[in-house]
């Protein structure tokens, strides 16, 4: 058996594989070539396969997605990464004008295989451009996928499937659980089904769904409140857009209740919409829906970081409220 990897070798893992058995895969963006990216995530990929397919590229993201557009529309399949999720803004006219539009745009005539990856998400004491949870921003767009993987496993089988899908693909990664964890990822090339939630946990009387880092935190409170005889059953969502509805509504049909995690702020958050899609079933629900999120405000320096995320003790406040 292979050694434990962490989230972020589990990506380059990843990478090197579908890079290994696709000629196509090709890998852009800033710093990704003899550097490795700023967080080692195609740490050996440039010295492998060369620099016709690890393409340092300068610091302006519009042209990263530029390139990428037009590479996938000639048959090849480009996975750009930017530096941090703060930074995919310069970005928004060609992902969301041409990439997430061009299969309509062309009748199906063209498609763009394209994953845009980026560091996702706080807590590593870092400015707020390098900090934040733009996951709404593209939620909200017909024609993009987004994808937030929380473990090793998931990142290695979500960024396999992400890469062999027809159509453009948002992929953030945690940056605080970028070597929070170490598990065994057979390098089989077996990829997940992009759509589907996971249920980490069983439960029967209330569900927490959540994604991404906070994932840890949720299972921390969850232990804890089954101290307290509350049993919780956790979704990790995982797939932002589309959303699994189905297994949220089985989940909840058996529990009565709902509260819903997320880092980033809650004005029009994916926890919303989460809300809602229960909200339409709402004979199914014992208790209001209840929201643990972070604060509508630009995420904070670092001492005040930690403050601006959800804690355990703020999960189980959230989950007291509703019984």
């Amino acid at each position: 058996m292979s050694a434990p990897i962490t989230l972020v070798e589990a990506v380059t893992q990843a990478l090197n594989y579908e890079m290994t058995h696709d000629k196509d895969v090709i890998v852009l963006g800033e710093d990704v070539g003899p550097n490795g990216g700023v967080f080692r995530a195609t740490a050996g990929l440039s010295q492998k396969f060369g620099e016709e397919r690890v393409l340092d590229t300068p610091l302006a993201e519009s042209m990263i997605a530029g390139l990428c557009i037009g590479m996938s529309t000639q048959g090849l399949k480009p996975v750009a990464e930017f530096q941090f999720d703060g930074f995919t803004y310069p970005a928004f006219d060609q992902i969301i004008s041409h990439a997430a539009r061009m299969r309509n745009r062309t009748r199906g005539r063209l498609t763009c295989p394209i994953v845009f990856r980026a560091p996702y998400g706080g807590g590593i004491h870092a400015p707020e451009h390098h900090s934040e949870s733009p996951e709404t921003f593209f939620a909200h767009i017909p024609g993009l996928r987004v994808i937030i993987p929380s473990s090793p496993a998931k990142a290695y089988g979500l960024l396999l499937a992400a890469i062999r899908d027809p159509d453009p693909v948002i992929f953030f990664e945690p940056k605080r659980i970028y070597r929070k964890i170490k598990q065994h990822v057979p390098d089989n090339g077996e990829a997940m089904l992009l759509d589907k939630a996971f249920v980490l946990r069983e439960g029967s009387d209330v569900t927490l769904i959540t994604w991404g880092a906070t994932v840890y935190e949720t299972l921390d409170a969850a232990a804890q409140l089954q101290k307290e005889n509350i049993s919780c059953e956790v979704i990790d969502l995982c797939s932002i857009k589309p959303i699994d509805s189905e297994t949220i509504l089985h989940s909840v049909h058996k529990t009565g209740r709902a509260v819903i995690i997320h880092e980033a702020p809650r004005t029009c958050g994916v926890g919303a919409e989460i809300a809602a899609i229960l909200a339409e079933d709402f004979y199914c629900l014992k208790a209001p829906i209840e929201r643990v999120t972070g604060f509508d405000i630009t995420m904070p320096y670092a001492r005040m970081e930690h403050d601006a995320m959800p804690q355990v003790k703020n999960i189980i406040e959230g989950v007291k409220k509703i019984f």
